[in-house]
This record gives C-alpha cells, structure tokens and sequence, in this order.
C-alpha cells in the first residue's frame, strides 16, 4: 500500500488536517518602539539610563510574528509576567 498522500486538489470535500501545524514553533515579538543610538551612546548605557523611544507609553505595541507585524495591542502584566492583550488585527499585506 503506498503511504504517500495525494496532492490536495479543489475538489477536495474537506480542508487537510491543519493539527500537523500546531506545534511548528514561530518568533513572535512585541515592538514598544524604536529609536538610534552611536555607540558611544549604547556603550554609556547602564543602571539607571533611560532609552527614549519613538512612541508615546500609550500608544499600542506591535505584535510581529517571524518578522511581519500581524496585531497591535497594549502591555499588561499577569502574575509578575508581561503579555500583550490583543487590540487590533492588522490585515495580511
């Protein structure tokens, strides 16, 4: 019996199981904002210093998953930990 699946066609009755993705790993990041430094400025930074960013602290953060941004959201902190609680869901480009 050959165990090689066929290629999915239109025609197929039902979507393929998407399961085998749900454990693919994938970098997701939550950008408060960005700003340039020289060098020297990075090699002046300690404890204590404060980077300003180009963002308001109220304005929402971008959540990009491998790369592309896919939603904005605000910081929040659950139990000593920080997450993003998702806003808005930026359409595919």
């Amino acid at each position: 019996m050959n165990s090689q699946r066929s290629p999915i066609s239109s025609e197929d009755p039902e979507p393929p199981n998407l399961a085998v993705l749900m454990n693919v790993g994938l970098q997701v990041t939550a950008r408060l904002g960005g700003c340039t430094m020289t060098i020297g400025e990075i090699l002046g930074i300690g404890a204590g210093s404060v980077v300003e960013l180009d963002r308001a602290s109220d304005e929402p953060v971008d959540l990009i998953v491998n790369g592309k941004a896919v939603a904005r959201g605000h910081i929040v902190a659950v139990d000593e930990r920080f997450g993003v609680r998702i806003t808005e869901l930026l359409e595919p480009a």
